[in-house]
């Protein structure tokens, strides 16, 4: 009987431990029969202090993440850049390998020079990944297989072939000037030889391909801008290269530079570079050691010394327009000042002409105008223009690779010409054109890219007429 009591009691006991099933518990009987129990907690409260900490970190988490999201977005934009760069760089040098084109030290200095900025711009984007990155890396083993294949291209050069090539090109456009000139006498009475810095000759009868002598000292950022050749270097300078990109808004001309020599020119090496306040536009030429551009805001011309690189000379053009009203096609183009083999000319528009192209030719020391023509030639549908002999040429673009000599206007008769002498370009926008009567060329600024041609002359003016 006895017994039976302690098993209920036990059984009881039991129960009562199973009530206490959060804690660790000891069930006893003392000596009276009751059941007792002793239970023990680990942690009698909720660990709040934890939990902030648990929050803290995964806002701290979601931060980091939303970082690296915006890492990887820029990656990709840069990772698109870099594509399409490489693309354009080698279908450039496709054309090069399947074309009649000659290499010359130049290419592969423009080459190495694109290649550089995107190695630069590679190894920046190789430093934003904490980790390995397969595509980044992928890319930046193509770019310097391409820097070693470029570097491997110019060491083959070994005998000068590319020298020997140039002179072998030269003398073929001897050859052929020389069998041009002889058809002409045989065909008819003789014709002078054409005379640099003369005017013994007709309207412009032909334009070369371009030839690229570099990118602009600033940068593919800097699409705007003139350069050329002064045609009558003060002594003891026997050559003077300039150029004058403008600053990125394609308006505000602030820096330019020089040099004395083309080889110079070519490598960027010795410069003389200098800070200009203020000039606007494309449309500044250099003659006689003397820098002359349009004045900021203003229908004024600046003349400036190159030696000393202040403005010795400001003068205005009387009713030319400015603040971009009738531009050329492309913006910011008021006031365009030109060379010739009789000294300065500017190009402009009036308010009386309604739009149409002004001519004036200017006293280089005054500055003051001296004659004045009004063509019928509207100037916002032309994209630039320059002076020859006394005729304005005025070229428009055709398509994104060819521009054409369209229009011309002789001063001398006051006679207009429709004419169609399509060229070739570099890039879609011409910004300046200078005329240098030395040599014959065009220097042309194609966005960013200072490009070069050789203009070919009808032997008379009778024979080269429009209409």
């Amino acid at each position: 009987m006895e017994g039976s009591v302690r098993m209920k009691q036990n059984m009881e006991c039991q129960k009562e431990k199973r009530k206490h099933l959060a804690g660790h518990e000891n069930g006893t009987i003392d000596a009276n029969g009751f059941c007792q129990c002793s239970v023990f907690l680990p942690d009698p409260t909720f660990p709040v202090d934890r939990m902030e900490k648990l929050e803290m970190t995964s806002n701290s988490l979601s931060v980091l993440v939303e970082q690296e999201l915006l890492k990887i977005q820029e990656s990709v934009t840069k990772i698109s850049i870099f594509e399409k760069r490489m693309h354009n760089l080698t279908l450039r040098i496709e054309k090069m390998e399947g074309s009649g084109l000659t290499y010359t030290e130049l290419d592969f200095e423009l080459l190495k020079l694109e290649i550089r900025e995107m190695e630069i711009l590679i190894t920046q984007l190789k430093g934003s990944f904490s980790g390995s990155n397969v595509i980044v890396d992928q890319l930046y083993a193509e770019i310097k297989n391409m820097s070693l294949t470029i570097t491997s291209l110019e060491t083959l050069d070994k005998n000068n072939v590319l020298t020997i090539r140039r002179e072998i090109l030269s003398l073929k456009k001897k050859l052929q000037e020389c069998e041009e000139f002889k058809n002409h006498t045989n065909a008819g009475p003789t014709q002078p030889p054409v005379i640099y810095g003369s005017c013994n000759h007709g309207l412009i009868s032909d334009i070369s391909q371009p030839f690229v002598a570099q990118l602009n000292w600033r940068g593919f950022d800097y699409k705007s801008g003139a350069w050329g050749k002064d045609p009558e270097p003060e002594p003891p300078k026997k050559e003077l290269y300039w150029q004058a990109p403008l600053n990125t808004d394609n308006r505000y001309m602030e820096y330019y530079r020089y040099y004395l020599s083309y080889d110079n020119f070519l490598l960027y090496k010795y410069p003389t570079q200098n800070r200009v306040l203020y000039g606007q536009g494309s449309g500044m030429v250099v003659f006689k050691n003397h820098l002359y551009y349009n004045c900021h805001s203003s229908r004024d011309i600046c003349k400036l010394n190159l030696d000393s690189n202040n403005v010795v000379l400001r003068k205005a053009i009387p009713n030319a327009v400015y603040e971009n009203r009738f531009s050329y096609t492309t913006p910011w183009q008021d006031i365009d000042i030109a060379v010739d083999e009789s000294g300065l000319w500017v190009i402009y528009a009036t308010e009386q002409s309604t739009g149409n192209i002004v001519i004036s030719k200017l006293n280089e020391t005054s500055l003051e105008v001296q004659r004045t023509w009004t063509t019928k030639q509207y100037k916002p549908s032309v994209s630039n223009a320059f002076i020859v002999c006394g005729v304005l040429y005025a070229t428009r673009t055709v398509n994104t690779r060819q521009e054409e000599i369209f229009y011309a206007y002789d001063t001398n008769t006051e006679q207009e010409s429709k004419i169609s002498l399509s060229f070739n370009k570099m890039m879609e926008n011409i910004y300046g054109i200078n005329y240098n009567p030395k040599d014959h060329k065009l220097y042309v600024y194609n966005d960013g890219y200072l490009v070069n041609y050789d203009l070919g002359f009808h032997p008379n003016a009778e024979d080269a007429k429009g209409v």
